[in-house]
């Protein structure tokens, strides 16, 4: 009997189901590799033994594989040991998570530290990331587990508590009590999301800081700085937002450089408060910047530094804003919900997210100095309808788009691709056709309009967003890579000041699947001259293709294909067996014999009404038609089977659900910090 799996319709209803329920948000997150945190507990409490993670094990592929790789002299000596055999009372917190816990080991990931110190800061946030209730003392069972947002969902990922160390020493993050262990233990589940601790070197400090909440970011380059952007940091800490700021290096010899005053190239700082004071009769506006190294380095002014009483040793230090300004190049504001993205005020801000993909050849087109191809990319349409007050013509939103797991493919000798996207406006002339969700603008529209907008940079950072005012109407996003034939996929999030429609437009990715079936189908029956057929239409490919995607992605793998292949040579030899008078076709009689033998054992009215579809005018049924009846039932058991979770014989749909259901089955589309580089795009 063959396994009952689901379709790509029942994959995508489930999933719609599960997440309408709240799977994937914070309270409900989606458990990472399948891993449940209180089962695991559980059994390794009953069987009195300590959890071992056999899918992040505690050997040298974890660590990594170039210079955290076997050979590599930095992993020599390396062993894997509990907190509990590190010392003798090992703490997960020791009177609440502070920044201090958070120093940098030999692993070059200081942008996460930095993150995760403003993480400190905010108690309700924290906890969304670190559960509560997890410690060394009663119950202990050497098993923790964090949250983390990935691309549009909350991820739960377990680990065990064992640690590289080298000489006696954490090799990575540890805590300036030295008997804390929770920092380091989140290190690792970071390290375990993206495969390896050597994944997390390099990067910006807005990709953690968007991993921990959720939320969005917003550069600013302080060379460049607005006039209120001292309120600005100040609302932002305020409201819980985190925030970093960076020095660019413009060399590979700037790297970790120093400057004369003592603060670092190429390194991530936590700006973790903001104070105006008294100083010598006149007011003084200062920061507080954190170094997750843990040391004091900012050697600038530093009578400065006792205007505050509570100055510490502990790596974070005052500098005046005048200073920041000067010294630091780059701020990084991570708003924690869309109701923090207006600076002067508190505003209601509608989301969207979509997901995407480039595939070479289909929809990997480059930006717009690849006239050729850019068209090809996908294209989501944004409907503003509501000026942000009256009287006034423009509405604000926000664009981000986000290029998912490219820290996992580092391995493969992947990186961060450069990315970006540009925003045309519909014109009227066309605009009457754009209500049709599967209009496609094709070459010609953008070789004779200018973009409305576009993301300010092409660079090769996970996320590049931007922030817009434009007149209500509809308009087109299109993000790309730089250059043509780059694949990646990817999150368009669209925060918008007023609710705005949003909707993905065509893909070509399906049709191209159904001709490749149809193609290689017809070649095949082409051999079998006493069959009575046309060969496979595309109806026909549709429906085999709903069959065998499993992940409603929209494609066939080789591996799909051949299970798909397999089907239709079984299919055949039934018809061959029931076509009793040897006619090419099937009648009415021999029909139900050959579905009885197919394994479908249907009521009376139920097959009335196939014969009603699938027969030709003259009552007869090829096997083009048989092969579709036989996929379509096929397709409709298992996708019942995977819905009845309760097996009662009964499953109940909203009008919705049965809209995705008719919808997916008939219609023949289917969408489916280091060195940082920036790339110039012609207007």
């Amino acid at each position: 009997m063959e396994p009952i799996y689901a379709t790509g319709m029942a994959a995508k209803l489930r999933s719609q189901w599960d997440r309408d329920a709240g799977l994937g948000q914070n309270h409900n997150a989606v458990k990472f590799l399948g891993q449940d945190y209180e089962s695991l507990k559980a059994q390794c409490q009953q069987t009195r033994s300590l959890f071992e993670d056999h899918l992040f094990p505690a050997s040298a592929s974890s660590l990594g594989f170039n210079e955290l790789g076997p050979r590599s002299s930095k992993t020599h000596g390396v062993r894997w040991m509990r907190p509990t055999e590190i010392c003798t009372r090992p703490q997960f917190i020791v009177d609440g998570a502070t920044r201090t816990d958070i120093c940098q080991g030999a692993l070059g990931d200081c942008w996460l530290l930095a993150a995760i110190a403003s993480l400190t800061l905010n108690d309700d946030l924290l906890h969304r990331v670190v559960p509560h209730g997890q410690s060394f003392d009663g119950g202990y069972v050497g098993i923790f587990h964090f949250q983390f947002w990935q691309f549009g969902e909350w991820l739960d990922v377990v680990i065990d508590d064992r640690l590289p160390v080298k000489d006696g020493k954490l090799l990575f993050v540890h805590s300036a009590e030295g008997g804390e262990f929770w920092s380091a233990l989140l290190e690792k589940a970071y390290a375990k999301l993206n495969g390896c601790y050597e994944a997390l070197s390099g990067g910006s400090t807005s990709e953690g800081f968007e991993d921990f909440t959720g939320g969005v970011t917003e550069m600013y380059e302080l060379k460049k700085a607005p006039a209120d952007l001292f309120s600005i940091i100040g609302r932002a800490i305020e409201r819980g937002s985190l925030l970093g700021c960076s020095i660019d290096i413009t060399s590979k010899f700037d790297m970790e450089a120093v400057t004369f005053k003592k603060l670092v190239k190429g390194h991530a700082y936590s700006v973790t408060g903001v104070e105006e004071v008294v100083y010598r009769g006149n007011m003084t506006k200062l920061v507080r910047i954190r170094n997750p190294w843990g040391e004091v380095e900012w050697t600038g002014c530093p009578d400065r530094c006792f205007i505050l009483t509570n100055r510490s040793e502990d790596g974070e230090f005052w500098m005046s804003f005048s200073d920041f300004l000067r010294e630091f190049t780059r701020l990084e504001i991570c708003n924690l919900t869309a109701d923090a993205l207006q600076a002067s005020q508190v505003k209601k801000w509608s989301t969207s997210l979509y997901q995407g993909e480039w595939r070479r050849g289909s929809t990997a087109g480059g930006c717009r100095n690849f006239p050729a191809t850019f068209w090809i990319n996908p294209q989501f349409k944004v409907t503003l309808k509501h000026p942000d007050s009256p009287g006034q013509s423009d509405c604000s939103f926000l664009v981000a788009l986000m290029q998912k797991d490219r820290r996992k493919k580092r391995r493969e000798g992947q990186d961060m691709e450069t990315i970006g996207f540009a925003i045309y406006e519909v014109r009227e002339q066309i605009s009457g056709l754009t209500h049709l969700k599967f209009v496609h603008l094709k070459r010609e529209f953008f070789l004779t309009n200018a973009s409305s907008a576009r993301s300010e940079l092409f660079i090769n950072l996970r996320e590049v967003s931007s922030r817009f005012r434009l007149p209500a109407g509809e308009y087109i996003i299109v993000p790309s890579t730089f250059e043509p034939q780059k694949e990646a996929d990817f999150v368009l999030r669209v925060f918008s000041e007023k609710p705005a429609n949003s909707e993905s437009h065509t893909s070509r990715k399906r049709k191209q699947f159904i001709l490749r079936t149809q193609s290689l189908c017809c070649v095949s029956l082409c051999t079998d001259k006493d069959l009575k057929t046309d060969g496979f239409g595309k109806e026909s490919c549709r429906s085999m293709i709903n069959l065998m995607d499993t992940d409603g992605s929209g494609k066939l793998g080789l591996t799909e294909f051949h299970v798909l292949w397999e089907k239709i040579k079984r299919y055949l030899q039934i018809f061959r067996d029931h076509d009793v008078d040897k006619s090419g076709t099937m009648s009415s009689y021999e029909m139900r014999r050959a579905l009885e033998a197919a394994g479908f054992k249907l009521n009376n009215h139920l097959f009335q009404l196939i014969i009603l579809r699938y027969t030709e005018e003259d009552l007869s049924v090829d096997f083009d038609n048989f092969v579709t009846c036989l996929v379509r039932l096929e397709t409709m058991f298992k996708t019942f089977t995977t819905l009845d979770t309760d097996a009662d014989g009964f499953i109940s749909l909203t009008f919705f659900q049965v809209s995705l259901q008719f919808t997916y089955m008939n219609t023949s589309t289917h969408c489916k910090h280091t060195h940082t580089h920036t790339k110039q795009v012609e207007r």
